[in-house]
C-alpha cells in the first residue's frame, strides 16, 4: 500500500481541506472517497486507517476527506466540501492510475453527508464535468432525518428532536428517477432512533418503487459504528469486508 497523505482538494479562505490517499499495488483499480463520524464537530479522516490496508489488499484504492465543522462551520458547508472532495477525485485519480468507478460513503456524520450527496442533487451536479462517475454509495449508520447537530445548532432546539426538512436525505427520497446502487449499515444497539429511522428510509425507498437488487442492508450486532474498528477472528476489519463485498458487486 501506497500513503499519500494532506493533499489540498479546497481552500476556504485562510484554511486548506486536505485529504489523504491509500494506493493499492495495482494500476488499475476503483476507489472509495470516505467521510469520517464524529457528529459533524470532531473526527478526522484518519478514521480510515482501521480498514484502508483491507481495500488496498484487495485491490481498492481508498480517498479520505477532512470538512469543515461546528463551530467554525455552519449548514451546509460540510455537505459543500464533502462534494466538493468527491469531484477531486473524479478529476484527479486517473493521475494514480487506472480509475473507472468510484463509490462514495462514509460512517455516522460521514454517513450522513454521503446520504445528503446520494438524495439531494444540487450537491453534486454543481459540478458539470465527471471524469469518474460516482458507481455507488455505501452509507454507514447515517442520520436520514436532519442531522441532530444541525438541528441544535442552528434551530436551537434539542438534539432528540426528529425534523425530516431539505437539510434531511430521506426529504429527497423520490425526486429522482432511480439511484446508483447503495448499501446501508445500522445496528441494533445504534443511537437512539438511528435504527428505526434507517428503516424508514429503507421503507420510503420501497415506497416510491426504488429497485430493490440496487439497495443492500447489513444490520450490525453491537453499538453505533463499533463494527468500524473492530477485527474478526482472522484480523479481517468488519467495515472493511462489508466494502470490499459492495464493490466488487458493483
Amino acid at each position: 500500500m501506497k500513503y499519500l497523505e494532506n493533499i489540498c482538494y479546497a481552500k476556504r479562505e485562510d484554511e486548506e481541506l486536505l485529504l489523504d490517499i491509500y494506493l493499492p499495488e495495482a494500476t488499475e483499480f476503483p476507489v472509495f472517497v470516505f467521510f469520517h463520524g464524529g457528529g459533524l464537530e470532531k473526527g478526522s479522516k484518519r478514521g480510515a486507517k482501521f480498514f484502508a490496508q483491507y481495500l488496498t489488499d484487495r485491490g481498492i484504492a481508498v480517498v479520505s476527506a477532512n470538512y469543515r465543522m461546528y463551530p467554525n462551520a455552519k449548514y451546509p458547508d460540510f455537505i459543500v466540501d464533502a462534494a466538493e472532495a468527491v469531484h477531486w477525485a473524479s478529476e484527479n485519480m486517473n493521475n494514480y492510475g487506472k480509475c473507472e468507478k468510484m463509490f462514495v460513503g462514509g460512517s455516522s456524520a460521514g454517513g450522513y453527508l454521503s446520504m445528503m450527496l446520494c438524495f439531494d442533487p444540487r450537491w453534486l451536479s454543481a459540478y458539470e464535468a465527471w471524469k469518474i462517475p460516482v458507481t455507488g454509495y455505501f452509507h454507514n449508520a447515517g442520520q436520514p432525518t436532519s442531522h441532530f447537530k444541525v438541528v441544535n445548532m442552528e434551530d436551537g432546539v434539542s438534539e432528540k428532536r426528529l425534523i425530516i426538512d431539505e437539510r434531511a436525505p430521506m426529504y429527497h427520497i423520490g425526486t429522482a428517477e432511480e439511484y446508483p446502487p447503495m448499501h446501508f449499515v445500522v445496528s441494533d444497539n445504534d443511537r437512539a432512533c438511528r435504527y428505526e429511522q434507517t428503516m424508514l428510509l429503507l421503507s420510503t425507498l420501497k415506497h416510491f418503487k426504488y429497485d430493490p437488487e440496487k439497495i443492500g442492508f447489513t444490520l450490525m450486532h453491537g453499538k453505533h459504528c463499533e463494527h468500524d474498528k473492530t477485527f474478526d477472528e482472522n484480523g479481517d476489519n468488519i467495515l472493511g469486508k462489508l466494502l470490499v463485498e459492495f464493490i466488487k458487486k458493483w
